[in-house]
């Protein structure tokens, strides 16, 4: 069975052109049916029926989470069961068209509904503070301001920031080609301050980090190596309390400021889809219900009969 897995990982990877990370999800999952399938004595993909993975749902639901002890009250979210059935069904269907299995067992299976959460940006003022350079210069501090300007100035998502390489940046031009989900390529604008510091730092922090054996990527750790994703999440985060910030900062929230305030500003949903990768308007629709939300708070804030 794990070697059919094996082969709908590849079709992921090399025809569909899927994220990483999207990879290792499905895999995590997938892995943990194959792991209960054969505990339960089921030889085969063939011999799986809709009610083989009822069961294994429910044994998903009803068991204590992972790294919890058993007493624990806490079970699978709805969020983490939606990806268990969304990772069967694609696999599933996979396996039909290649004909591998008869019939596609796993389309009887219903998503549960997802509940949008709205994302969560950093006001004005929030920003500023996070991007205010840090004295005295370091080549690391080099290259934290200019990892942050640019997550904000363009709206990357944390693996196209830690995957940005020397040959996508046309400063002078003012824009860089990013490569998002599925291998899709997009042309992003970059404004002034982000330039200056990704030139600065080009110039006076990654000419210190660069080692014989370093990549082309843009930033680079002590070491000269590419950031691991956990190490640039770190570092924003020690960045944002070194900024006096006190709640909660995420790279992610860099990317939802930098749409939600070009939308407070008036810009163009469709351009904001653009220039965040999004492949379908409604994902990027959300930030149309942050500034809705904001919009009502202004109102009830200052309208005399609100």
């Amino acid at each position: 069975m794990q070697n059919l897995v094996e082969d709908f990982l590849q079709h992921l990877r090399h025809e569909r052109g899927q994220a990483d990370h999207t990879q290792r999800t499905y895999a995590a999952l997938l892995g943990k049916f194959v792991a209960w399938a054969e505990r339960n004595g089921i030889a085969g993909w063939r011999t799986v029926e809709l009610r083989h993975l009822m069961d294994f749902l429910q044994h998903e639901r009803g068991r204590p989470l992972d790294g919890e002890p058993k007493e624990s009250a806490k079970r699978l979210s709805s969020e983490s069961a939606y990806l268990q059935i969304a990772a069967l069904r694609a696999f599933y269907k996979f396996a039909e068209t290649e004909k591998h299995v008869s019939r596609n067992v796993a389309e009887g299976l219903a998503l549960p509904r997802r509940w949008k959460r709205l994302p969560k940006a950093l006001t004005t003022e929030e920003v500023e503070r996070l991007l205010r350079p840090l004295t005295p210069e370091t080549p690391d501090s080099l290259c934290d301001q200019a990892m942050l300007e640019l997550a904000y100035a363009s709206g990357l998502r944390l693996a196209e920031l830690r995957g940005l390489r020397l040959e996508q940046l046309h400063l002078e031009a003012g824009f860089i080609n990013v490569i998002g989900k599925g291998n899709k390529e997009r042309v992003v604008p970059v404004g002034r301050t982000a330039i200056a510091a990704i030139q600065r730092y080009l110039h006076a922090g990654r000419t210190q980090l660069v080692t014989p054996r370093s990549s082309a990527n843009v930033f680079l750790t002590k070491r000269g190596t590419p950031f691991a994703s956990v190490t640039l999440w770190w570092r924003v985060k020690r960045r944002a309390r070194l900024s006096g910030i006190g709640r909660n900062i995420t790279p992610h929230m860099l990317r939802h400021s930098f749409a939600t305030h070009l939308l407070d500003r008036g810009a163009d949903l469709r351009v904001i889809q653009e220039m965040l990768g999004h492949a379908s308007i409604s994902t990027t629709e959300v930030y149309t219900h942050v500034a809705g939300s904001r919009l009502r708070e202004v109102h009830r804030k200052f309208h005399p009969r609100a």
